[in-house]
């Protein structure tokens, strides 16, 4: 299995990091895809990379919610990160109008440079959303004839949404929230084609059922492979194959 979005670079995996790198290969994971989160976090998950590099993959952007006032300064360093070559995608990068609202034309500004910056070096995106649909459907409406590929990392939404997603050619990040007790996910996904879905865990956060509420790790990944390999009512070695096939294809690897 591939996890296409994992934070494990983070201080909640210091104390127990190579434990969990274990944990991941036991059960089948062959790639961890890391999303960068801000300029700070840049230095630890490179470090982290070095420790297993055949393992984990580095991502650059800024997620929406490190978005602030002084974000170009910010978009400079991603720029000369981008060059040097390392990374795999552009992410996390997106909207989100959850949590603060304060700096929302700033977070919409830094999506338009950080698409920019992935069309010019052929990298797909990493995109968060949350409360933003909308507002990403039209701010990515101009870019309706560049070539654009890229991934909506913890999709959430009903089937109008993914089907617009979909055949925008976009994938959909699948994660623990499949698996909650009163997530509807699994009937909207039904009719939305397996290739163009991704597995994912989004470690440390939303660890799936039997795991709720704790620390999430890429060991979980099983766990929502197998609720989706139900919903499709296939096998999941099959639904494993169609899936890393979709992360080897959409991240070059």
């Amino acid at each position: 299995m591939i996890d296409t979005h994992s934070h494990i670079y983070l201080e909640q995996f210091h104390n127990d990091f190579n434990e969990v790198v274990n944990r991941a290969k036991e059960v089948g994971i062959t790639k961890i895809l890391l999303p960068n989160i801000d300029i700070d976090s840049i230095s630890d998950m490179l470090k982290t990379v070095d420790r297993y590099p055949d393992l984990l993959l580095p991502m650059i952007g800024i997620h929406p919610s490190s978005v602030k006032a002084n974000f170009a300064e910010d978009i400079k360093t991603i720029e000369k990160e981008i060059i040097t070559g390392k990374y795999i995608a552009v992410g996390e990068i997106g909207i989100d109008l959850y949590w603060d609202k304060t700096f929302v034309k700033e977070q919409i500004s830094a999506f338009h440079y950080q698409i920019e910056l992935a069309i010019q070096h052929n990298l797909p995106i990493v995109i968060h959303m949350r409360d933003s649909y909308e507002t990403i459907k039209n701010e990515l409406g101009i870019y309706s004839n560049k070539e654009l590929k890229g991934v909506f990392h913890c999709f959430t939404g009903n089937y109008e949404q993914a089907e617009w997603i979909i055949n925008k050619g976009f994938y959909l990040g699948i994660g623990g929230v499949l698996t909650f007790k009163n997530s509807d996910l699994t009937k909207q996904l039904v009719n939305i084609p397996l290739d163009k879905l991704l597995l994912e865990t989004d470690a440390p956060y939303l660890a799936p059922v039997p795991f709720r509420g704790k620390r999430n790790e890429p060991s979980y990944i099983k766990y929502v492979a197998e609720r989706l390999a139900i919903s499709y009512n296939i096998e999941i070695n099959k639904l494993i194959s169609i899936t890393n096939d979709n992360a080897k294809e959409l991240f070059n690897i």
